[in-house]
């Protein structure tokens, strides 16, 4: 009997051996690397409930069975046996659809035994190591192993094969508002963006920068000096008035004289004097003492 695996995060290759389909349906095997390979009905194969991919790349998809209708399934998809005597998909989706679109009555899998969590686990793994999910489908699919599976991050990172700190970076980005997840999702913004994005406090500031940043196409810098300057906008700097120490005199005789502040803009001889009021009686004040004068 082959030993346990040891670590998921290697492929799936590593994970618990194959074993012959039920007697309800005899396939038909063929030895292919140690593993046993059968042709089972696609109309016996059910979705992957545990699938992280939103959804699959229509065009992508249609490429994909006008190569089978010419060639084939290259790559068997990995199955498990359910009850009813059919089978639930694992691995493959992509080659299981595209071979329903190619008109295959029958599709090449491995038939494997093993529980829901080692099913989801396996799923994640060849989606990540096919590099098919984005970053918010990537947050999901760990989400998920937490919450259905009880897994810490530390363990999630030894079954993928990643850092922890990469496991919790993606599990964070849950945090960030539907609407800037879905801007994550359509490839507005990139997972660099939305990292910086979470340093704001308020979910309608990180909204209106990820806006900004998929209109005007931000950098990931230009980002994040931009979520700086929101957390601490600068300081304004005071500017010194500049006065010339004659026209400075000028003002206070004006003040003196008038009861109000007086402020003399002087550009090499031409300008204009500007006299500040706090009431009606200020006012009236002023027009009878420069009418007197």
């Amino acid at each position: 009997m082959m030993d346990k695996r040891k670590v998921l995060g290697r492929g799936l290759d590593t994970l618990l051996p194959s074993r012959q389909a039920p007697a309800a349906a005899p396939p038909s095997p063929v030895v292919h690397q140690g593993e046993a390979i059968h042709q089972l009905a696609i109309e016996l194969i059910d979705r992957n409930p545990y699938q992280t991919r939103s959804h699959a790349d229509e065009s992508a998809l249609r490429e994909l069975a006008d190569s089978i209708k010419a060639t084939g399934v290259l790559q068997p998809i990995t199955v498990r046996a359910i009850p009813g005597g059919r089978y639930q998909l694992i691995a493959g989706e992509r080659r299981w659809l595209a071979s329903q679109q190619a008109g295959k009555a029958t599709v090449p899998s491995i038939v494997r035994q093993v529980s829901n969590e080692q099913a989801m686990e396996m799923t994640i793994i060849e989606n990540l190591q096919r590099e098919d999910l984005n970053p918010v489908e990537q947050a999901r699919a760990f989400d998920r192993l937490g919450r259905e599976f009880g897994l810490t991050q530390e363990q999630m990172a030894q079954r993928t094969g990643k850092d922890r700190s990469s496991v919790a970076n993606y599990m964070r980005l849950l945090r960030l508002p539907e609407p800037v997840q879905s801007l994550v999702e359509a490839n507005q913004i990139t997972f660099g963006h939305a990292k910086a994005l979470m340093g704001l406090d308020s979910e309608e500031a990180m909204l209106n920068l990820a806006k900004r940043v998929a209109v005007l196409s931000l950098s990931v810098r230009q980002t994040e000096d931009a979520v700086a300057n929101l957390m601490h906008p600068p300081e304004k700097v005071e500017k010194v008035r500049q006065v010339d120490p004659n026209v400075k005199e000028a003002e206070k005789e004006l003040e003196r004289a008038l009861g109000v502040r007086v402020t003399i803009t002087d550009r090499k001889g031409k300008g204009k004097i500007l006299l500040e009021y706090s009431s009606l009686d200020d006012f009236d004040r002023i027009i009878a003492t420069l009418s007197s004068k």
